[in-house]
């Protein structure tokens, strides 16, 4: 499982790329593409997807008969450096690029390493423009330390410090073109961002890799999607943009994205929307803190979660997590039934913690929700480290929950099947 994990992380990196490569393999799967732009015209029995804005997609499966919706939701985008517009900041010796911060990395981990970039560009064409997809794949760029003999007391100031040193093949807007077989007065606009191209490795009892959060996720979610057995209810796979800044885009979880494609199932069919919703639920999928074999006092001692011990349900008092009694209620009983393991991981009660995709896609679609994960270290680091067992045992849980049904019987009573 590690090596198809490695697989899907190497060819994602941007969320661009995760949306394009996820595309391309539900397509071999036989899923049909809509397009937001044409009426849904939908057909029982038969397995959809579309995309937005390039960077976030939904997949749905539709049954025979279905009147729920059991949905998975990862995130495609990581932290980095996004590469601004006018990228190139030539000196006579030198060529930097100009970056600004995307989402809370760890500023440090990506200092001295070989960096490359991808994202996409747009390109004008005869009929108007055109978005593709850029990978330089091999590394051009580094960020340089400041030697501590210098007595530099370095903060890494992110326009001064951060700015990565170009070392590409020749003038970088040129190496952009070439890239998407245009020319350079062509491209009008990019998202491109610096990733890091190293090698995923297995060490031992952990797999270190650049975007395990949220990537394993997304993997983890997919594979169970596409090889979970078909049920009653509509299963769902959602891979969202712009996780790590806050989701407040046309293509975040904080979009109508997820409405929109949920209210056209269940408008082509007839049913209403808030009854489906009522028997349904969602997993909202993203990697959870392990604790740190140096730092274990970091961790809420009761609510403690290790790396190769299984899935982690996540609870915050305020919500930053939805995990409640009934939903995480509901996703317990569905893995004891099954005999798997789960964790449960609480912030100590004196440290804030952070939030991801379940809280705002409840505030477009209301349902029972999950926070859960994976456990790693490193979280939002240049590499980053998790279990070797994990993702198997995240594909394991995630193929029980699509295969299960859930029917509310009444407010607080509801049926697991």
């Amino acid at each position: 499982m590690n090596n198809k994990l490695f697989e899907y992380i190497f060819a994602c990196p941007s969320a661009y790329h995760a949306t394009a490569h996820t595309a391309d393999i539900l397509r071999g799967r036989g899923f049909t593409e809509l397009s937001e732009g044409e009426a849904m015209h939908l057909e029982k029995n038969k397995s959809y997807f579309v995309t937005r804005n390039g960077s976030s997609l939904i997949a749905f499966r539709l049954p025979e008969d279905f009147d729920s919706f059991m949905m998975t939701a990862a995130h495609g985008d990581s932290p980095s450096f996004k590469v601004k517009e006018n990228a190139a900041i030539a000196t006579e010796r030198f060529t930097r690029l100009s970056t600004e911060r995307y989402g809370g990395m760890i500023s440090s981990t990506w200092m001295d390493r070989p960096l490359s970039i991808a994202g996409r560009a747009v390109v004008m064409t005869e009929d108007g423009i055109e978005s593709r997809l850029v990978d330089l794949k091999d590394p051009v760029a580094v960020i340089p330390n400041v030697a501590p003999h210098l007595d530099f007391k370095c903060e890494y100031d992110a326009k001064t410090d951060m700015l990565p040193l170009f070392s590409g093949d020749g003038d970088y807007a040129d190496m952009i073109a070439r890239a998407v077989g245009a020319d350079k007065d062509e491209i009008i606009s990019t998202d491109l961002f610096l990733y890091n191209p190293a090698p995923l490795t297995v060490v031992g009892d952990y797999v270190t890799a650049p975007r395990l959060d949220d990537l394993m996720c997304a993997f983890a979610s997919l594979e169970a999607f596409l090889s979970a057995e078909a049920s009653s209810a509509v299963q769902v796979f959602c891979l969202f943009d712009n996780e790590e800044v806050g989701s407040t885009t046309k293509q975040g979880a904080a979009s109508t994205f997820l409405y929109d494609v949920l209210s056209g199932i269940a408008a082509d069919f007839g049913k209403q929307l808030p009854v489906m919703l009522a028997s349904s639920m969602l997993l909202s999928c993203d990697n959870a803190h392990a604790v740190h074999p140096n730092h274990p006092e970091l961790a809420d001692k009761n609510h403690s979660v290790y790396m190769n011990g299984g899935v982690v349900i996540k609870y915050n008092a305020n919500q930053k997590y939805t995990s409640d009694g009934i939903s995480a209620g509901l996703f317990k009983a569905m893995m004891k039934k099954a005999g798997l393991p789960y964790q449960e991981y609480a912030n100590r009660a004196d440290m804030r913690g952070g939030s991801t995709l379940g809280n705002i896609l409840n505030t477009q679609v209301s349902l029972n929700t999950v926070d859960i994960g994976i456990a790693q270290l490193a979280m939002h680091s240049c590499l980053e480290t998790a279990g070797a067992q994990d993702t198997q045992k995240m594909v394991d849980a995630l193929t029980v929950f699509f295969e299960s049904k859930v029917k509310m019987l009444s407010d607080g009573i509801y049926d697991i099947r």
